[in-house]
């Protein structure tokens, strides 16, 4: 056959080459995407520039023990040894693990052993005449195998990496899972703390009406106020009685949660003693680590298990494509094969054998195309899961810096009504005393005493809180184990 240059070639060199062309036809299959989204490329440079005054380092891997709370580390400490989330992600990585150690056989060579001992009658007309034709003999036959693929075409080598990478981004996934769950646990603890600070608030009211209904038992006996009043007076003890149980139900329900989150019973809730953590300085400015955002790829445990199911995506097609190739396998054997059993052992009936299999997948192409197509777009799928967590990586810590700042306004503005209606009280009660005000007076002043002392409590509560949640969007204190790569198809 003559070649479009002139030369002339073998047929089996055309034939061959003709073969792998068609194998090889990927023509039309490939990924949409063109990789993952880069931080710069979403700008939050704005948002942050108001936090940058006073950088800090990024978050701690224990980045609860500086709220010095003893109550608080027992409970992580239990939790990260018995939750059962943590068991799930732990299961989810050993079998990533052992999913890539699978595939890691496809690169080692293969050894089997088998024997075989029959009692059978040949036939006469087949492969065998007589006089052994037609009789009754054992057929024996023990062999060694070795078989061996030659991944000419990075198919195997291929899968073994899409397989680690997904072990690496299970194993990443561990750790998301303990920051999830302390940053739940530091969440909740700050909500019992809450529950009692209000439950506080709510009992020293009640003392202070309890006082107050004595006042004016006198001023009715002394006929300077009527029993409407006294009956205003009796009727907000059970009011604050109440108050008090819906608070003691938040306490309970707080303690509850924490339990579970700890991977204990209800009864662990009981023993859990009131938090006493040391709380920032109220109205501090929320500090973030001078190196944001460009850091945060490899800070945020989703965003690099993200980024590594990417990279095994990638692969995942490489080894797609690679299937389009023939397979070409070694195969040798040694052993023994003999008619009776006489003779089995004797040196003459060794066998032994050693050579190459090749397969084509020539009329499969549909098959392999369709897998191509289908790791294509998983590959699409890992890029827009890598694109979407990014997303939220950065909204989640836009979102924790303006309810730090919203917070921070809103105490400074209460700390300053709650000291004027304090004092407004005050001069209310004491006009009362001297016979000057209404108890209807005392009443309304005092309902709005109690709604910024019990903001105070919620909005404190409410910083602390924010800033486990800033925490938790800064990554805990994870690093990547390896630096970042961009993972991109070859097409």
């Amino acid at each position: 056959m003559t070649h479009a240059s002139g030369s002339t070639r073998p047929l089996s060199i055309l034939l061959l080459t003709t073969i792998l062309s068609a194998c090889a036809d990927t023509h039309g299959i490939a990924p949409a995407s063109t990789g993952p989204r880069e931080v710069g490329d979403l700008h939050i440079e704005s948002t942050l520039a108001a936090f940058h005054a006073a950088p800090s380092p990024w978050p701690r891997l224990d980045w609860w023990k500086p709220y010095a709370d003893p109550g608080l580390d027992a409970l992580m400490d239990e939790a990260l040894k018995a939750n059962p989330s943590l068991a799930a992600a732990d299961a989810r990585l050993r079998k990533a693990l052992a999913a890539s150690d699978l595939s890691g056989t496809a690169l080692q060579p293969g050894f089997t052993v088998r024997g075989s001992a029959t009692f059978e009658r040949l036939s006469e007309n087949f492969q065998i005449p007589p006089p052994f034709g037609g009789r009754w003999t054992w057929l024996n036959d023990a062999r060694i195998t070795a078989t061996y693929e030659l991944d000419l075409w990075g198919k195997n080598s291929a899968a073994l990496a899409a397989a680690i990478g997904q072990a690496e981004a299970a194993e990443v996934d561990t750790f998301a899972a303990k920051l999830l769950l302390t940053t739940a646990i530091g969440q909740a603890y700050v909500q019992l703390a809450e529950a009692y600070e209000l439950r506080d608030v709510t009992l020293a009211t009640l003392h202070a009406r309890q006082k107050m209904l004595a006042l004016v038992k006198s001023r009715v006996a002394a006929g300077l106020d009527t029993r409407l009043d006294l009956k205003q007076a009796e009727a907000a003890l059970p009011m604050a009685r109440g108050d008090i149980a819906t608070h003691d139900e938040a306490i309970r329900l707080a303690q509850d949660q924490l339990a579970a989150l700890a991977g204990a019973g209800p009864d662990r809730g009981l023993t859990i003693p009131r938090p006493n953590f040391q709380l920032p300085p109220a109205g501090a400015a929320p500090v973030l680590p001078a190196n944001l955002p460009a850091e945060l790829l490899g800070r945020r445990p989703d965003i690099v298990a993200s980024r590594m199911r990417v990279e095994a995506a990638a692969q995942g097609i490489t080894s797609a494509k690679a299937a389009f190739y023939p397979d070409i396998d070694l195969t040798a054997f040694a052993g023994l094969q003999s008619f009776g059993l006489a003779k089995f052992f004797d040196p003459g009936s060794a066998v032994a054998g050693i050579g190459p299999a090749v397969t084509l997948p020539i009329f499969n192409g549909g098959t392999l195309r369709s897998a191509l197509g289908t790791k294509a777009a998983e590959y699409d799928g890992a890029v827009a899961t890598y694109d979407q967590t990014l997303l939220n990586a950065l909204k989640e810590i836009a979102d924790r810096l303006a309810s730090l700042r919203a917070v921070a306004e809103q105490s400074a503005q209460q700390s300053e009504a709650q000291a004027t209606l304090e004092a407004a009280y005050g001069l209310v009660v004491e006009r009362y005393k001297e016979g000057l005000g209404t108890y209807l007076q005392v009443l309304s002043a005092e309902e709005q005493v109690l709604a910024q002392r019990s903001l105070a409590a919620s909005l404190r509560a409410r910083r602390v809180i924010y800033t486990v949640a800033l925490v938790g969007a800064l990554g805990g204190g994870f690093e990547s184990p390896a630096p970042d790569k961009t993972a991109r198809a070859n097409k």
